[in-house]
């Protein structure tokens, strides 16, 4: 198997390599090799992957190459007045480390200089910093990275974290020698005078390079690695530490990765949630780093090529060192992750973020624009194949926030609601506490006592008495989860134009029974079918997906493992996949497609799409994205991604909501309410695992205020 996730293959039951398939097809993907490509991968000009393997690099061997014209044409570039820099990039650029170290060679011998000292005179700032580090060979390049990191004040532990996290046994040894050569020291030493506590652990263990290597993997230590770390964590109290850094410090990546799969099956959730909750600070950081580096080490460093660029400011230091190490061992991988993982190209984002001369170099180092080949890639369609296959087998117990409040009493919480309402002022402090604290149906009794007592509408006097954000947050509370879901969906479609986004988040993300009870509150409060509402409001295709959707006929049984290959063919051909020629016209397609979409149970349409990744080596998601657009694509990714994994989701939809300047208050407050009793615990731990914060902090930081108390009181506490 080709790409960067070589470990697929013990999982994943495809016939013969994607390359076979091709070639047997007659056709190729524009990124792999043809035949031809391969045999000249074999010439001594290029460099040699390790044996089994295509080369994945973006810089490789100039043809030609001769180290004693290259060294005279960078001596004429920075000759005189001036520099020429584009000749300068151009050519370091173009040539393979190794090369580069030969022209050193060269240029000292020619003019008894130091090439690397004249680059410094002639250069200045980022572009300098970028050039001088590709002159390195790649260990004492990240000698110089860590000891610059462990330099003076402070330390870069985000520095020490990626290299150490992410680099082989061999490359390992070879940078503890180089840091040896190039400062006299020992790198082992200075790292444990300038870390401390189990931080420092891990980093020693993991400057010894003595990870397992061997890929025979015993399935009865699998199992007893993930019991390990079950009861070193989330079964102690307090936390094991040791045993995380010897399992992930030790065992082999081929080893590691059935242990994570292990592990979420015993324990419901994947390991990187549970190192969240268990461990803190740089040592947690580190551990995370780890976990992410077993899995993809190309993945690892897109999102920390993602994460230098995104927002205000670069982090070009790490750009850099990104950019530079990686650029002759997997570049390509990182470039295919990175389009994949963020629907744009590195290429791009790197050309929107940067200037100059340092542009021009790090696209050279980029090598290609993959928006340009408008293709997905078969690499990323194999994970797509084996996160089909892990939801499946994960029993993920969904839990809410807010629990049923032991000792209720609806009589005393009614008179403390009154209390808070009555006379001048309102205590809008009283009001959160109860009514964010109590269940639904704690609140419904409520209602009633309230009633009883002081002959009183308990949501009118709220009404009257609140206003702005938190009005709508507490009486939203106040109604039945289908009268709240039935007001949002009213909401949505009277006045002018149409709410197409509430109307797909909740009809993509609701049960049968929750359909149900909506369409009986929706006709109740406003005398009108939902389903005829949604018809006058909407059309086309879009139409018919809602009001498939309302009839709540979703099935509710297992998969079916033939009636899958079956629907993932129908899927295939709807959206151009499929080279089975089909009988059936482009109407028909459609229709077989939304019923699928909309009627097969979760777990079946689980199945159908692990099928469809097999039968056409895309994923479901991106493969709608590419090929529908407006409301009908955000209607069937919605459905796509509720039955992949609704709490992320949600936590999707929350992070968007605050992110940027202003606040999407209704979609917020909807999130909260709706989910606060089904699953915003586990929607909390999605949403630090795809965005690195707490939806706590974002609350805390995004909104203000008893808007803010509350809306804190339902997420119901801090990851």
């Amino acid at each position: 198997m080709l790409g960067p996730f070589p470990h697929i293959q013990h999982f994943l039951p495809l016939p013969g390599s994607f390359l076979q398939q091709q070639e047997t097809a007659g056709t190729h993907h524009p990124l792999l090799p043809s035949c031809c490509q391969l045999l000249c991968a074999l010439s001594p000009a290029i460099p040699m992957a390790p044996k089994g393997k295509v080369y994945r690099g973006s810089v490789k061997d100039f043809p030609g190459f001769n180290a004693s014209q290259d060294a005279d044409a960078l001596y004429n570039a920075m000759k005189g007045f001036g520099s020429d820099k584009d000749a300068i990039l151009d050519l370091i650029t173009s040539r393979s480390n190794k090369q580069r170290v030969e022209i050193c060679q060269a240029y000292k011998s020619q003019y008894g200089k130091d090439l690397i000292a004249d680059l410094k005179y002639e250069l200045t700032g980022k572009f300098e910093r970028l050039i001088v580090s590709l002159m390195r060979p790649p260990a004492y390049s990240d000698a110089k990275e860590i000891k610059d990191a462990i330099a003076g004040i402070g330390t870069d532990e985000k520095c020490l974290i990626e290299i150490l996290a992410s680099r082989t046994n061999q490359e390992i040894h070879d940078l503890v020698a180089a840091y040896k050569d190039a400062y006299e020291r020992d790198l082992e030493a200075d790292v444990v005078g300038d870390t401390s506590g189990h931080f420092k652990k891990m980093l020693v263990v993991l400057l010894q390079g003595a990870r397992e290597e061997d890929d025979v993997v015993s399935e009865d230590l699998v199992e007893q690695d993930a019991k390990d770390l079950l009861e070193a964590g989330e079964l102690k109290w307090g936390t094991d530490e040791a045993q995380f850094i010897y399992i992930l410090g030790r065992r082999s990546k081929q080893h590691l990765r059935m242990v994570f799969d292990e592990y979420l099956k015993i324990s419901g959730k994947p390991i990187e949630r549970s190192i969240r909750a268990e461990l803190s600070g740089d040592f947690e950081k580190l551990m995370l780093a780890v976990v992410k580096c077993v899995r993809s080490t190309a993945e690892y460093f897109a999102e920390r090529l993602y994460k230098a660029m995104k927002g205000l400011g670069t982090r070009d230091n790490t750009l850099i060192r990104i950019m530079v190490s990686r650029s002759e061992i997997d570049m390509l991988d990182i470039r295919e992750v990175f389009r994949t993982k963020y629907d744009k190209s590195l290429h791009n984002m790197i050309k929107e973020d940067t200037s100059g001369e340092y542009k021009k170099a790090l696209l050279k180092l980029c090598g290609g624009d993959d928006d340009a080949a408008g293709e997905f890639f078969p690499e990323a369609a194999q994970v797509a194949y084996r996160m089909w296959e892990l939801s499946a087998v994960a029993k993920v117990e969904l839990r809410g926030t807010v629990q049923p409040a032991s000792n209720f009493n609806d009589d005393g919480d009614a008179q403390v609601l009154r209390k808070a309402m009555k006379g001048l002022g309102t205590d809008e402090g009283a009001i959160i506490e109860v009514l964010t604290q109590r269940s639904n149906a704690q609140r419904q009794q409520i209602l009633k006592a309230y009633k009883a007592h002081y002959g009183r509408d308990l949501l009118a006097d709220l009404k009257s008495e609140l206003s702005g954000s938190l009005a709508k947050l507490i009486l939203g509370l106040m109604l039945t989860p289908a009268q709240y879901d039935a007001k949002q969906l009213r909401k949505a479609v009277e006045g002018a134009g149409t709410d197409e986004s509430t109307l797909i988040e909740i009809m993509a993300t609701r049960n049968n029974q929750e359909i149900a009870a909506i369409n009986e509150a929706y006709q109740q409060a406003y005398h009108k079918s939902l389903e005829d509402d949604l018809s006058s409001d909407t059309s086309g295709h879009f139409k018919r997906i809602l009001v498939s959707l309302a009839l709540g006929n979703r099935d509710e049984g297992p998969e079916n493992l033939t009636q899958a290959h079956e629907d993932a063919k129908v899927v295939a051909e709807t959206l151009k996949l499929a080279d089975v020629a089909s009988n059936d016209s482009s109407d028909s397609l459609e229709t077989r497609f939304l019923s699928i979409l909309c009627t097969r149970s979760y777990p079946h349409l689980r199945r159908v799409f692990q099928e469809f990744v097999k039968m056409t080596n895309h994923d479901v998601e991106h493969a709608i994205r590419k090929r529908m657009s407006g409301d009908v694509r955000d209607a069937f990714v919605a459905i796509v991604r509720s039955v992949k994994n609704k709490p992320a989701f949600f936590a999707d939809k929350l992070y968007k909501s605050m992110k940027g300047a202003g606040t999407d208050e209704r979609t917020l407050t909807r999130i909260m309410i709706s989910r606060s009793e089904i699953d915003l615990l586990n929607i909390r731990g999605e949403f630090i695992d795809l965005f690195d914060k707490s939806l706590y902090h974002m609350i805390e930081k995004d909104t203000s205020g008893d808007y803010c108390k509350a809306l804190l009181a339902l997420c119901g506490g801090d990851d």
